[in-house]
C-alpha cells in the first residue's frame, strides 16, 4: 500500500490547507430514472460529449492534493456509468487521496469489488437504496432489473469485506418499507448508526424540467409527515437536535452565504466548480478551463460569500429568523426554486417552522423571525 500514500515532499503545503475536501460530479447520467431525482439524465444522454476527459479530472485532482485535500467525494448522476472510472480510482489513491464514492450499486462487478478490496476507498461507501422488493424499488427508480442489480452489488460489497452505508429516499411508493429497511440495515456490518433519510427533495438543479419539477412537488412529504420520519428514533434526534442548535441556530442577517459553501470545492461534470453541489446560477460557478481551483478558493469564492440580498421579503423574514441552519433556506435551493438566489422558498420555511414546534422552541402560529431567543436558549441547555 505504499504506493498509495502522498508522500509529503511531491506535495508541499505552506500554511493552512485551502481545500480539506473536493466533490466531484462525474456525471449527471444515471441508469436509473428516479422520479424524485434533482439532477439525473439518461445513460445516452449528448451531455456525455461535453463531460470532463479522465487527464482533466486527474489534472484537477492533481491540484486539489497540492491545496491540501484529503477526501474526494465521487458522485453523480451514476459516477460507475464512467468507463475510465477505475482509472479515475486508481490517480485519486495513487494522490493519497480517500475516496467517498455515492452509489446505486447496480453497476458494481466482481472486477470493481476486488479492486475496492484490493485498494479500499478508505471511506464508506454510501449506497442509496430505494425499496425492499423489486415493485418498491422500481416504482422509484423507473427501470427494470435495477432492484436485483443493486443488490447483487452491495453482496459483492459484503464478501469482499467493503465497508458500506445505505440511505433512503422516503417516496409512496416505498414507505412501507421504513421497518423492513431499518431492520435489514442493522444487520450491515458498515452501519454504526440508523441509516439517513431524505423526503425534503430538490428541484431540478439545471432548471431544465418544469414538468419533472411538478411531478418532485407532488412527492415531496409534508412537513408533519417528514418530521415524522426523520425522528423515528426520537432520543438520538432530541439529541442531535440540541447540538445542532447549540452550534448554528442563529439570524444569519443580509449576508447569502452564511454557510458553508465557498469554503469547498464542488466541480460539475463539464469542470465548473461550484461553492456547493446545490447551485448552478451561472454567476457563481467559475470554469476551470479557464482557471485554477486555487484562484477559486482565493479570489472567487471570497468575494462570491460577501453578496448581500436586497430582496425585501428575504430581509424582513429570512435575514432575522433565529431557525438559520435548521432551515434548508440557501441561494442553491431558491435559484432551484425561483431562478433567483434570494427568494424566500415557502415549503422549506414550512418545515423550518413544524421542525421547531417539534422540538418546542416555536407555538403554533409564531413566526421565528420575531424574538425566541430565550426560548432556545432553554432548548440547548435542556
Amino acid at each position: 500500500m505504499s504506493s498509495y500514500v502522498r508522500k509529503t515532499e511531491e506535495y508541499p503545503l505552506k500554511g493552512r490547507s485551502l481545500l480539506g475536501r473536493l466533490d466531484m460530479e462525474l456525471t449527471e447520467r444515471c441508469n436509473n430514472n428516479c422520479i424524485h431525482c434533482y439532477i439525473n439524465l439518461p445513460v445516452d444522454d449528448p451531455c456525455k460529449a461535453r463531460e470532463l476527459s479522465a487527464e482533466k479530472i486527474k489534472s484537477i485532482l492533481s491540484e486539489a492534493a497540492t491545496l491540501g485535500c484529503l477526501t474526494v467525494r465521487f458522485t453523480g448522476g451514476e459516477p460507475l456509468l464512467r468507463e475510465d472510472f477505475q482509472e479515475i480510482y486508481l490517480f485519486a489513491r495513487r494522490l493519497g487521496l480517500k475516496v467517498l464514492l455515492f452509489t446505486n450499486a447496480t453497476l458494481i462487478t466482481p472486477e470493481l469489488a476486488d479492486l475496492f478490496a484490493r485498494i479500499p476507498p478508505r471511506k464508506k461507501i454510501e449506497v442509496s437504496v430505494y425499496g425492499m422488493s423489486q415493485k418498491s424499488y422500481e416504482a422509484v427508480t423507473r427501470t427494470l432489473g435495477s432492484f436485483d442489480a443493486a443488490r447483487r452489488g452491495m453482496a459483492l460489497f459484503q464478501e469482499r469485506g467493503i465497508p458500506f452505508v445505505v440511505k433512503a429516499a422516503v417516496l409512496p411508493a416505498n414507505k412501507g418499507d421504513l421497518d423492513e429497511f431499518e431492520a435489514w440495515a442493522e444487520t450491515i456490518p458498515g452501519m454504526d448508526k440508523p441509516p439517513a433519510y431524505s423526503c425534503f427533495f430538490d428541484l431540478r438543479a439545471r432548471r431544465d424540467s418544469e414538468e419533472k419539477n411538478k411531478l418532485i412537488n407532488k412527492l415531496r412529504a409534508t412537513p408533519e409527515e417528514g418530521i415524522e420520519i426523520i425522528s423515528r428514533d426520537r432520543e438520538l434526534y432530541m439529541e442531535e437536535m440540541r447540538q445542532f442548535c447549540t452550534k448554528f441556530m442563529k439570524a444569519s442577517g443580509d449576508r447569502l452565504f452564511s454557510c458553508g459553501a465557498g469554503h469547498g470545492a464542488c466541480v460539475d461534470a463539464y469542470g465548473f466548480v461550484q461553492p456547493c453541489m446545490l447551485l448552478r446560477h451561472p454567476e457563481t460557478v467559475y470554469n476551470l478551463k479557464e482557471g485554477t481551483l486555487k484562484e477559486a478558493l482565493t479570489e472567487f469564492f471570497p468575494k462570491l460569500r460577501e453578496w448581500k440580498s436586497k430582496n425585501p421579503d428575504y430581509l424582513a423574514r429570512c435575514a432575522r429568523c433565529f431557525l438559520h441552519g435548521l432551515c434548508e433556506q440557501c441561494p442553491g435551493r431558491s435559484w432551484m426554486e425561483h431562478g433567483t438566489l434570494d427568494t424566500p422558498v415557502d415549503y422549506l420555511c414550512q418545515v423550518a417552522h413544524a421542525k421547531a414546534m417539534n422540538l418546542g422552541l416555536l407555538r403554533q402560529g409564531e413566526n421565528a423571525w420575531e424574538d425566541m431567543g430565550t426560548r432556545l436558549l432553554k432548548f440547548k441547555k435542556s
